[in-house]
């Protein structure tokens, strides 16, 4: 049996510090992860250490000197002949699920977002004119103002998508802000990997990044992280965002980023010829499949307006859109409940067929993937991996009106075939809550400078402070 690979990276960890160790098996393959189970105080040991010599490291780093560590980390991540590269790829099929196929795929485009060409225009757009270093000139104003970054982050991070919580790492570090990260139960493994990739191409940075696994509400540990820290990035469930709001201190800044879903549009223009409505279904299928529907990029329901093609004829496209992706990239692997879900969903629109509800029901073999058509146009939220509604509505027009009661939970909205209505859709589905609009080919990878929620990646981390003289 092979060692266990260490899904952690903690330094100045010593044995006291240390409780006992917490081996996990995952998948077929039985990769093991360790853990460390932490006495308590030792989190507020590590954290004021990260604080003094982390934060003394990572200050005195210029920024694109930051920006070439995190690119040559992430460049063997990508790397399958690099042995962290190969952990990546062996391993995160079995800790995640997902199929070894949308593993790579998923690891090779996380990374692309992590080159410097990428990090130095996010830099650029997001804090410019160098205010991470000096005060700078506010324009068309006497005053100088400057970006100071937390003087400890700590990320909170859910879910099972390869690369999420490493994306939010990236952000802190760009920022130049020591950085403490609570990883997923559903991927604890990749942000320890790029943690230790950083360790050795840049060991002064790595000092400013503690990564580690504790289990999530009311532990020792957690309170521990939650009071040495000044600003809080939490990803999670409406629950898990109460909780630490609750316990956090007034004195901390807390950056949400709840429950999220999103939906796709398509419009008449893709759908007035058979071949065309066929390329709409393909690239529908592709936003459906990538990350088995697990991102809170990922649509839920598609709107789709009454046109030559109708709207059975369109589902069935999609079914077979989907079932050709299984072939390339098959779906993750279920877990019971998971399985379960699939069923009821299955069943439960076949009942309503039978009943002489106006609802057809597309499956792959197995549960690869669903599609529903139903004629109710209101949203209702998908049990995920691969199963999305389709629903007939008169015109795009209408559907502004369908999401407007989901302000909050609504965040990408992939559109495709509305011709030349796309500015005025667009600005009524902003007013309606999406904070994203994009097109279905492009909805599943957000680029690194889109507005997270509708705030600045970089912006929403650091404090502004204005400098008034003369």
């Amino acid at each position: 049996m092979t060692d266990p690979i260490d899904a952690f990276h903690l330094p100045g960890l010593t044995d006291d510090d240390v409780d006992r160790w917490d081996v996990r098996e995952y998948g077929a393959k039985a990769v093991r992860l360790r853990f460390p189970v932490l006495n308590g105080g030792a989190l507020t040991r590590i954290a004021t250490r990260l604080v003094e010599v982390g934060g003394a490291a990572i200050r005195s780093m210029r920024p694109g000197d930051i920006v070439a560590a995190i690119d040559a980390a992430s460049s063997r991540l990508a790397d399958a002949d690099d042995p962290l590269g190969r952990i990546a790829e062996y391993a995160l099929p079995a800790v995640t699920g997902y199929s070894p196929a949308m593993v790579r795929l998923v690891l090779d485009r996380a990374t692309r977002d992590w080159t410097s060409t990428v990090l130095r225009d996010l830099l650029d757009r997001e804090i410019p004119g160098g205010a991470l270093e000096r005060f700078v000139p506010m324009h068309g104003t006497a005053i100088r103002t400057m970006a100071v970054p937390p003087r400890l982050a700590l990320h909170i991070g859910s879910g099972n998508v390869p690369g999420v919580a490493v994306t939010s790492i990236v952000r802190s570090l760009l920022v130049r802000a020591p950085t403490l990260a609570k990883t997923a139960a559903g991927e604890p493994l990749l942000s320890a990997l790029f943690a230790r990739a950083l360790a050795d191409v840049r060991p002064p940075l790595a000092d400013a990044l503690a990564v580690a696994h504790w289990p999530g509400g009311h532990s020792t540990v957690e309170d521990e992280a939650i009071a040495a820290a000044d600003t809080i990035i939490v990803y999670g469930s409406a629950e898990t965002v109460r909780s630490i709001r609750k316990r956090a201190p007034a004195r901390v800044r807390i950056i949400e980023h709840g429950p999220r879903a999103s939906v796709g549009l398509v419009g008449r223009e893709s759908l007035a010829l058979e071949a065309a409505a066929r390329v709409t279904a393909a690239r529908v299928a592709w936003a459906v499949a990538m990350f088995d529907q697990q991102g809170c990029v990922s649509p839920h329901v598609v709107w789709v307006e009454r046109a030559a093609v109708n709207i059975d004829a369109f589902a069935a496209m999609l079914g077979r859109a989907l079932d050709a992706l299984e072939q390339e990239f098959p779906r993750g692997s279920l877990d019971a409940a998971e399985a379960a879900a699939i069923h009821d969903v299955r069943t439960r629109a076949e009942f309503r067929s039978i009943a002489g509800e106006d609802v057809s029901l597309f499956e792959g073999s197995g549960a690869s993937w669903t599609v529903i058509r139903d004629a109710d146009t209101a949203f209702e939220p998908s049990c995920l991996n691969r199963t999305v509604r389709v629903k007939q509505i008169d015109r795009l027009e209408d559907a502004p009106e369908l999401i407007a009661p989901l302000r909050g939970f609504i965040q990408t909205v992939a559109m495709e075939g509305q011709g030349d209505r796309t500015d005025e859709l667009a600005r009524t589905l902003a007013d309606a809550g999406a904070t994203r609009i994009t097109d279905f080919r492009r909805m599943p990878w957000p680029p690194p400078t889109w507005h997270h929620d509708g705030a600045g990646p970089l912006r929403e981390l650091v404090t502004w402070v204005d400098l008034e003289t003369g």
